[in-house]
């Protein structure tokens, strides 16, 4: 009888110990957990990253290939601190070294996400660790202070129209002109024969 307990004691524990092994690699696949693929880590140097987080996506050439694992800051030359971007991507993408990194966007409010475009005039590759200096993207108020210097101009260029002042504005405003164009159509329709008719050289 006792014999009979511990066997089924047994199959219980194997049973709940492979349930848990299935729910471990179930939970670790949801959550795109690298277990069973390999690949490197590589690192990316910003003065600004607009947002990127832990966990998103790196793309080369437009191709999911991994993800951000880590993001710190970095002091240098004891004066600036750049922050750098710890990835890993998978083994089989070969990162020529004069790629172009940069932080891009899912859409115009999106999630943020690093871009490599592949370089095409190095054969030398990216080694596992090494930095990659990117590009940094536009901050959204400079974007605003960009859009407010132009709104600004134009509305000055209106202004000087509306005055008549520069070409632009005499053009719109003075009607010598077009009393003159109105003039030369009228004068050609009478004697169309001056549009073929060539002066002496």
């Amino acid at each position: 009888m006792l014999f009979g307990k511990t066997k089924l004691e047994l199959k219980v524990g194997i049973f709940v110990f492979f349930g848990l092994v299935i729910l471990m690699i179930f939970v670790l696949s949801i959550g795109g957990f690298k277990t069973w693929s390999s690949g490197y880590r590589v690192k990316f140097i910003f003065n600004f990253i607009n947002g990127v987080k832990i966990g998103a996506p790196v793309r080369f050439a437009g191709l999911d290939v991994g993800q951000v694992k880590q993001i710190r800051l970095i002091p240098i030359d004891g004066e600036r601190t750049r922050l750098e971007i710890i990835a890993w991507v998978k083994k089989e993408v070969k990162i020529p070294i004069d790629s172009t990194v940069w932080v891009n966007t899912l859409g115009l409010l999106g999630e943020k996400y690093v871009e490599i475009m592949p370089g095409i005039n190095s054969r030398e590759l990216l080694s596992p660790e090494e930095a990659l200096v990117g590009k940094d993207p536009v901050a959204m108020h400079e974007v605003g202070e960009l859009a407010k210097r132009i709104a600004d101009d134009l509305d000055a260029v209106i202004v000087k129209i509306k005055r008549g002042e520069g070409t632009l504005g005499k053009l719109v405003t003075d009607d010598t002109i077009y009393t003159e164009v109105e003039a030369l159509v009228l004068d050609l329709k009478k004697h169309p024969w001056k549009l073929f008719w060539k002066g002496k050289e």
